[in-house]
């Protein structure tokens, strides 16, 4: 089995996203894409998507997308800004990318969108530890 495919199965086997519903459509060095549609039991008292669900989706595709190398990374710092509500039956679409690297350190960009519209639901930057282990080693 290919190191990229080895990779992808390790984080396919999220139990949390899976529990979730989200699906993992896109792992490539530095890069992810999330998908997750909204249910009525993902929403909050207002009716509109609780906003813990949309954080954990960015946090999902922040987790594959610093994880992408197959070094153990674990997130150090998340700002996000909640920008446009979602309800049940939306489909959001969260996507990572590294942004800057520097040592053990990565930055990643994080949109979520509202796959339909294409309007952002939420936005955040992370920062990622890259530990000295490899759960995929390098070949």
């Amino acid at each position: 089995m290919r190191r990229a495919e080895k990779i992808h199965d390790y984080i396919q086997g999220d139990p949390f996203a899976r529990q979730l519903g989200a699906a993992v459509e896109i792992i490539k060095p530095g890069h992810s894409r999330v998908t997750l549609t909204v249910t009525e039991d993902m929403l909050n008292f207002h009716g509109l998507t609780h906003g813990g669900v949309i954080f954990a989706l960015g946090d999902i595709a922040f987790a594959a997308a610093s994880n992408s190398h197959g070094q153990t990374a674990v997130a150090l710092n998340v700002a996000i800004n909640f920008l446009k509500a979602s309800t049940s039956g939306d489909r959001l679409v969260a996507e990572a990318r590294e942004q800057h690297t520097s040592g053990p350190t990565a930055l990643y960009d994080i949109t979520i969108r509202d796959e339909r519209t294409g309007e952002l639901v939420a936005k955040s930057q992370d920062l990622v530890y890259r530990k000295k282990e490899w759960f995929v080693p390098k070949e």
